[in-house]
């Protein structure tokens, strides 16, 4: 008989998983729990703003109480939130969130996706929002996946106005009813039926919550129990969830397992309303699809029959199985249960499979080795290995026996996210259409393999990675990066330099690919104003791949725009490699451009040395160091009177009320300091958890009042004020090209003895004038702001390192 071809690709078009780790089996209960599900027809979308936005439990319910297809389409990668776990912020903190909800949805089973809209930072209404997005573009993109997923429900987790809070959330709801119409109308976005269909929801649903203003019109609302208990998995649905919720690391999000009766509530939006379930009016049987009957008696007897001691002798039937789907005339659940059915009869063979290369990177347009390392570790499974990589093998698999075949697999494009590959505005990511609502790369390094197992040949596509023993995580898969042949690391990304001065840059220069001779790099000036010394550099690497230059770069007269440095290699620039490495998430890899920014600025600083408290994560000690000052890291524990004797001034990095234990017990040291004469600012926290209450030395409310503008209007109360003109003389001006955001948790109900000099607002807001608050202490002062100069310092901007230096100076 003519053999079948099934493909199995690890990441096909909008699975929404990333590569697994590596192709392993799951395990016998599992395997029936997959079985029934393969008698369920029906999908449902979880549609919010963000990582962490989504209802873990929920999701874990849907996807394996239920058995539905679930999916969550976050519309952001949380770029723009705050990092509890270390300094990435903006791009690189998307890079984390994406890990994140990758490892969640591994955990309760969901699918997840994204639209290309970019998380700029906390807004407050979604008009703002859509000022940022291009609420069209969302709303293409939004429809897109809703016609490629077509669900049954779409469930919102945000209502579309206020009650939201921020305008993310808003926004996603306003999004969610409009894409629920625009799906079904083939005059919207035609440009997509040459890829998928117009698709109308049976209807829209508003997951209300208990937090916020959430709960919704509790009078008319949809209630059902998700606290079950699956036997198969061995878990109930809250503690599912909160393995899942704690994925959410660097938002601080761990969670508690709950147990017992757990009630949602759901408002009606649009479509055909719900009166006893959210599947009302749903066929979620076979009964949906025309020549599905066949099928469900065949998954009935498939079930009935399971043996989980022997898996294997499911097998046959899940082949006839693979026959009969093939015969039913919905393409979108032929492929979908095809797709489950070839992950079965792997999982059934007790198969192990994976690509292993012998390093953890090669350069692009290199080859690597790799070794392909099978097991067939049930026994009496005819399984064979028909090709490798293009390579013709035909060779059956022994019973329980390691079988490995070398190749070398041509790596052709480097691994840099592909939302990262081009400059993206404020508001989107410049995203390929190819590309659309992955959630990693799809084109990741991977061998081809073909199976043969009875009259079907299964096609897989091994990803590429690297393994190795971590002396505690033990063995640790990572996937190989594909990096460009030569990479650049300056040791500032930002310069700040006066009028007249000059400074030296320290640059790293990194060959990926072995035996490349001697390169010449030009460094080439987008401005005016500025000289740099040498103009070319010739790079020898040493064994390791490396070489460093120092660089000269002077201050003759430039103006107030930014200039940018970059490093070309025979007239392309040069990009950096910036890895990220945590234990919950797999190691991420990105290349920037290697570009460094030139900026001008009037900077008078008498501050020579810094103790620095680190917090949640910052980078404000290196632009510190940038600006010529000693910056100590301090261990809360070794603070000492003599210690802090030794300092200018002493900061408290972001959030360390909230994340240090100890902190509270030196904080009346640290205002004897200041009483000597010292100074202590303390940057944000927020008002829950404190690690100690009333922290300051005079009282004050921390807020969640923010000013989200970035650009919005400063006002001086007290222009005479010290901070205000020494040493250096702040004006309007200083307040220009800020990022982001003003501030954030603003101080509220204020003891009249502090100071505030700065009063600012949002658009259609009253003042606020938390955002600085200065109390003289004795000879000294103590500062605390909840400006965002977490964000400003490492961007460099001018006015922010100006004001904060005058933050730091003894007041004369």
């Amino acid at each position: 008989m003519k053999k079948r071809y099934l493909s199995l690709c690890f990441l096909g078009l909008l699975i929404g998983k990333a590569f697994a780790q590596s192709y392993t089996p799951i395990h016998a209960a599992d395997i029936q729990l997959q079985m029934e599900k393969l008698n369920t027809l029906g999908s449902v979308l979880y549609f919010a703003a963000h990582p962490d936005d989504e209802n873990t439990k929920l999701i874990a319910y849907l996807a394996s109480e239920r058995k539905v297809r679930t999916a969550y389409l976050s519309l952001t990668r949380g770029d723009g939130g705050q990092n509890l776990i270390g300094t990435e912020q903006g791009e690189e903190l998307g890079l984390i969130r994406t890990q994140e909800l990758l490892q969640a949805r591994k955990i309760d089973r969901g699918e997840q996706y994204f639209t290309a809209a970019y998380d700029f930072g906390f807004s407050k209404t979604y008009d703002e929002t859509f000022r940022f997005w291009n609420k069209q573009e969302v709303l293409r993109e939004a429809v897109f996946i809703i016609r490629k997923l077509q669900p049954d429900v779409i469930i919102t987790r945000f209502p579309p106005d206020e009650r939201g809070g921020h305008g993310h959330h808003q926004a996603s709801a306003l999004l969610a009813r409009e894409a629920f119409d625009a799906a079904a109308d083939p005059k919207a976005f035609p440009e997509q039926l040459s890829e998928v269909q117009p698709w109308q929801a049976k209807r829209l649903i508003w997951n209300t919550a208990n937090f916020m203003s959430m709960q919704g019109n509790s009078t008319n609302q949809l209630k059902v129990d998700i606290g079950q208990y699956n036997t198969l998995l061995g878990e109930s649905y809250g503690e599912l969830s909160a393995r899942s919720r704690s994925q959410h690391k660097s938002q601080g999000f761990g969670s508690a397992a709950s147990n017992g009766s757990s009630i949602e509530s759901f408002e009606h939006v649009a479509g055909s309303q719900a009166q006893l379930d959210i599947f009302d009016q749903v066929d979620l049987s076979w009964k949906r699809v025309k020549g599905g009957a066949p099928v469900s008696l065949a998954i009935e007897k498939l079930v009935q029959n399971y043996n989980a001691v022997k898996p294997q002798a499911s097998i046959p039937a899940l082949v006839q199985l693979w026959h009969l789907v093939q015969k039913v005339e919905s393409p979108y659940w032929k492929e979908k249960k095809t797709k489950e059915i070839e992950r079965l009869i792997l999982a059934c063979a007790g198969l192990h499979i994976e690509a292993i290369a012998p390093k953890p990177y090669a350069a692009v347009g290199t080859n690597s080795p790799f070794q392909a390392r099978l097991v067939v570790r049930n026994a009496g499974v005819n399984l064979s290995l028909v090709s490798l990589n293009g390579q013709n093998i035909q060779q059956k698999l022994a019973d329980n026996s390691l079988t490995v075949f070398n190749g070398e697999l041509p790596l052709a494009t480097e691994t840099q996210p592909y939302w990262l590959a081009k400059p993206h505005s404020l508001g989107k990511f410049d995203v390929p259409a190819q590309n659309f609502g992955y959630p990693t790369n799809p084109d990741l390094p991977a061998v081809a393999t073909l199976l043969g197992i009875g009259d079907l040949t299964i096609k897989l596509n091994l990803p590429l990675q690297y393994k190795y023993v971590d002396p505690v995580r033990g063995e640790v898969y990572e996937y190989v990066q594909v990096r460009p042949q030569i990479t650049a690391q300056a040791e500032q990304k930002v310069l700040l330099v006066n009028k007249g001065e000059s400074k030296t840059l320290q640059v790293s220069f990194q060959a990926q690919q072995e035996n490349l001779g001697t390169v010449a790099v030009q460094l080439s000036l987008a401005g005016s104003g500025w000289k740099i010394s040498p103009e070319i550099v010739n790079l020898a690497f040493d064994q390791q791949g490396n070489s460093t230059q120092t660089i000269t770069i002077s201050n003759v007269n430039a103006d107030e725009n930014t200039t940018k440095l970059d490093f070309l290699v025979q007239g392309k620039p040069l990009t950096t490699l910036r890895e990220i490495a945590y234990a919950h998430i797999p190691t991420q890899a990105w290349f920037p451009p290697a570009t460094v920014s030139l900026k001008n600025i009037d900077l008078i600083n008498p501050v020579k040395t810094v103790a620095y408290i680190m917090g949640a994560g910052d980078r404000v000690p290196e632009a510190l160091r940038e600006l010529g000052i000693q910056v100590d890291i301090l261990k809360t524990a070794d603070i000492t009177a003599s210690l802090l004797a030794k300092y200018d001034a002493l900061v408290f990095g972001v959030r360390v009320l909230n994340v240090d234990k100890q902190i509270g017990q030196k904080l009346p040291l640290i205002y004897k300091y200041v009483e000597n004469g010292g100074v202590a600012l303390m940057q944000y926290n927020v008002n829950n958890p404190l690690q100690k209450e009333n922290f300051a030395p005079k009282p004050f409310q921390l807020s969640r009042a923010r000013v989200t503008e970035e650009d919005a209007k400063v006002t001086f109360t007290d222009p005479k004020d010290p901070v205000l003109n020494y040493p250096n003389k702040i004006t309007e001006k200083d307040f220009s090209n800020w990022i982001q955001e003003r501030g954030l948790y603003f101080a509220e109900n204020v003891d009249p003895s502090y100071r505030k000099p700065l009063v600012m607002h949002d658009q259609k807001e009253g003042p606020h004038q938390g955002s600085l608050l200065i109390q003289k202490i004795g000879k000294g002062k103590f500062v605390y702001t909840s400006l965002s100069f977490f964000r400003q310092l490492p961007a460099g901007i001018p006015g922010a390192n100006r004001l904060f230096v005058n933050l730091l100076a003894k007041e004369q």
